[in-house]
């Protein structure tokens, strides 16, 4: 059951849904047998029960096979089985005849032609709900219930059955082949969407790092456009003055070096800015990025008054730690701590459905860069797995020697 259980919280949430689907379809073939093969057994003799419970079993088969190559068409993984999809509307036609031609082989003191009808009419209206799920068109797929639900009206008349029996034989392939054809339709849609809705949270993930990229790059191209067209223009200038001789030339380069050691003082300021994490703001973006993607997030503790330098590491392990739950496992609850304990500062963040991979603590390298960064202010980190399918990320910063609000002392979780 580990293994199995591993196999299963290791798969991402489409994945889970499309083994769902996927065996679900694969159900209905053992719902075509128990709900139309075996109750012939009672109402046939050997004989005639045999044959009708195996053309119920290769067609409850063909049916499976049909919804496993349909839905790999749907996902884009192979081209529509065209072929497979006339094999199967074929063979649910000439099941359908036979088992109605060998109601007359049932013996005496039973009911040979109830059996019969019944596997008559399962075969036809599985058939259809499966064959709906091999195209797209939605008039196609009316058109193959309606197709069906008459055929098996017009067919029934020349084997003996009444006029009336057939009309209702008519109606209910019609109804069931709907319903099983609606059930099918609605599955492969909701499997696209939990596909779409999972693609939309990666782009929107891209597009939240290319958007910090723009405006890191804004913030550079404002800083260093005009200095270095100043120091463009300067140039030369100097130039133009010492092939002159003219003594300005040395004051112009004096005032060049000036300027591009002003750029390189504001490119550090950009740069520092850019590193530094405000603990408040990524812990309130944490929460919300993580509820907009259906995550239940609770964050406790408040980040005033600490010293900025380990505001700043901290903000980055709730960042590395948030996009990792996003991208990672399964989860459905998250919970971020922030206390004060014995003189540091400790954040705590723990979520579920981490599966095997883990989630929060995302890979070797992500770990890796976090201790690089809390090294730097003397800090901790652990990570690793809790519970049956939790994943928890402990970063400890001690307060001794820097400079914090007297405040602090009241953060707690």
């Amino acid at each position: 059951m580990s293994g199995a259980g591993g196999w299963w919280r290791g798969k991402t949430t489409p994945a889970k849904v499309e083994t769902y689907t996927r065996w679900s379809f694969h159900f209905f073939a053992v719902i075509e047998v128990s709900a139309i093969g075996l109750p012939v057994l009672g109402a046939a003799g050997p004989r005639l029960a045999g044959w009708l419970i195996a053309l119920v079993v290769v067609h409850a088969a063909l049916c499976a096979l049909t919804a496993s190559r349909a839905l790999d068409w749907s996902r884009g993984r192979r081209e529509q089985p065209v072929r497979l999809l006339w094999l199967l509307g074929a063979a649910t036609y000439v099941f359908a005849v036979t088992a109605l031609a060998l109601r007359g082989y049932g013996g005496h003191g039973e009911d040979p032609h109830s059996a019969a009808v019944t596997v008559f009419v399962g075969v036809l209206a599985f058939g259809a709900g499966t064959l709906a799920l091999g195209v797209r068109d939605r008039r196609r797929v009316v058109t193959t219930l309606v197709g069906f639900a008459c055929g098996a009206g017009v067919v029934s008349l020349p084997l003996g059955v009444p006029g009336p029996a057939a009309l209702v034989t008519t109606v209910v392939v019609l109804l069931s082949g709907g319903f099983l054809a609606a059930t099918s339709i609605f599955s492969v849609w909701l499997l696209d969407a939990v596909y779409a809705l999972d693609e939309a949270r990666e782009t929107r993930a891209r597009l939240a790092v290319a958007e910090e990229r723009l405006r890191f790059g804004r913030d550079l191209h404002d800083v260093l456009g005009r200095n270095l067209a100043v120091i463009a223009l300067k140039s030369e200038l100097a130039v133009q003055l010492a092939r002159r001789e003219r003594p300005e030339a040395v004051e112009q380069m004096v005032e060049v070096q000036r300027i591009a050691q002003e750029s390189q003082r504001e490119v550090r300021a950009v740069v520092r800015g850019y590193r530094d994490a405000d603990l408040s703001a990524e812990l309130s973006g944490a929460q919300g990025v993580l509820a907009a993607a259906g995550i239940s997030c609770e964050v406790t503790g408040d980040a005033a008054g600490l010293p900025a330098e380990v505001q700043s590491a901290l903000g980055w392990v709730v960042r590395e730690a948030t996009t990792n739950v996003l991208r990672h496992g399964d989860a459905g609850r998250c919970t971020v701590g922030l206390r004060v304990r014995e003189g540091c500062v400790v954040l705590t963040v723990e979520n579920d459905g981490a599966g095997t991979a883990g989630s929060a603590g995302g890979d070797g390298s992500g770990l890796a860069g976090l201790r690089e960064r809390l090294a730097v202010v003397d800090g901790t980190l652990e990570a690793g797995p809790v519970g049956a399918d939790g994943f928890r990320v402990v970063a400890a910063v001690p307060l001794v020697g820097r400079s914090a609000d007297p405040s602090v002392s009241g953060v707690t979780s």
